[in-house]
């Protein structure tokens, strides 16, 4: 049996009764990389099994590149968390092979319970998730009946299940916009500067969980004004799980999807990018003539926790991805209730995306169409 080596990972852990945060930490297995033969054995095997086990594999953006280029290969999907949900639920396969975090794997789950759902590695979680506790939340929540509850996406299961909504970063804004114009006030979790950056979008009261991403959390104002500098140029794309001092340098603030389409259709040649650098490889292959720098993780002498990726995200990795599919184990389960629960708010994100999407179907009738892009202009 190959053994892997370990790493411990800090992280901010909210300690929202007492006003403040600790330093806690978890640990994340560092898979050594295949040989290119390995490789390309591992990805005939995994073909194989796929088409076997009427299995579709879905993947992340942060993922290692192998299993990207393997979904799309093989008929699968690789996107955002939004889209992952749709495209789980919606696909015929009876398998789904979630490539990304464990919350991802729940998602599909609550969404498609009829179907088996497995993980390359049930350990792989996220920062925001361990940084907020089921059951304390649910104290916070009770603490403050009268708000909305709106939680993002990188939750567990029991989290979602306490909350009205959940959110995608590409549907968050528009969603909390349309609980604040009903009147709603929002009680936000788990990301601060998520919940920050749509509160001054939107002027919505929200009470905010002060949980961050490992990834986002590190990126550096100061530095990426120097890195700015040094390509006077290149457009800026961030995450908006990033501080605030970053997005208010950034050209494009938006989700992966987002960053990726403004990478494709601005007219720069560069670009400066603050999110996991797994999105580098969509990046490059969407725009190939261009090039795309990471934003700075840390100043100098300063030594970076993820240093722009995701270690949870990379214990996706193409050996175990075949040995879930060779013996079925990883199965995501969650229990009835929660999921019942859950599937609420879940629901009610897809159900406003599509219809935020048929919205602005253009009909090709400009005169009809008009009113859709009234107010619209360069961002």
């Amino acid at each position: 049996m190959r053994m892997e080596a370990t790493k411990v990972i800090e992280f901010e852990r909210p300690l929202m009764e007492a006003g403040s945060s600790c330093v806690a930490s978890a640990w994340a297995r560092v898979p050594d990389a295949p040989s290119q033969d390995e490789k390309r054995e591992l990805k005939e095997k995994i073909r194989r099994l796929l088409k076997e086990k009427n299995a579709v594999l879905v993947a992340h953006y942060y993922v290692d590149s192998d299993l990207q280029d393997l979904a799309e290969e093989t008929g699968g999907c690789v996107s955002d968390s939004l889209e992952m949900a749709r495209f789980g639920r919606d696909h015929e396969a009876k398998t789904l092979v979630v490539s990304g975090v464990k919350f991802m794997g729940e998602t599909a789950k609550i969404l498609s319970p009829e179907k088996t759902i497995l993980m390359p590695d049930l350990d792989a979680t996220c920062s925001l998730d361990l940084g907020c506790d089921a059951e304390e939340f649910a104290a916070f929540c009770d603490s403050h009946p009268d708000r909305t509850v709106v939680v993002y996406a990188n939750t567990s299961a029991a989290v979602k299940a306490r909350a009205d909504w959940m959110v995608t970063s590409s549907v968050g804004l528009d969603i909390v916009a349309e609980l604040h114009a009903q009147g709603k006030k929002i009680l936000w979790a788990p990301d601060k500067h998520l919940g920050s950056y749509i509160q001054k979008q939107t002027g919505a009261d929200m009470l905010l969980w002060q949980g961050s991403c490992l990834v986002h959390d590190e990126f550096k104002g100061v530095e990426l004004e120097v890195l700015k500098e040094q390509y006077p140029l290149a457009k800026v794309l961030v995450h908006p799980e990033s501080p605030a001092g970053v997005v208010a340098l950034a050209d494009v603030v938006g989700s992966t999807s987002q960053l990726i389409k403004a990478a494709v259709e601005l007219d720069a040649t560069q670009f400066i990018v603050a999110t996991d650098n797994g999105i580098l490889h969509k990046m490059q292959l969407a725009a190939p003539n261009k090039q795309f720098i990471v934003a700075p993780t840390a100043g100098n002498s300063a030594t970076c926790k993820s240093c722009a990726h995701c270690p949870w995200m990379a214990m996706n990795g193409l050996r175990n991805l075949l040995q879930v599919l060779e013996t079925g184990e990883n199965q995501i389960q969650v229990d009835s209730e929660t999921a019942t629960k859950a599937k609420i708010a879940i629901d009610r994100m897809l159900d406003f995306a599509a219809a935020k999407n048929r919205r602005v179907q253009a009909s090709g009738d400009l005169a009809k169409d008009g009113a859709l892009f009234s107010g619209i202009g360069p961002a």
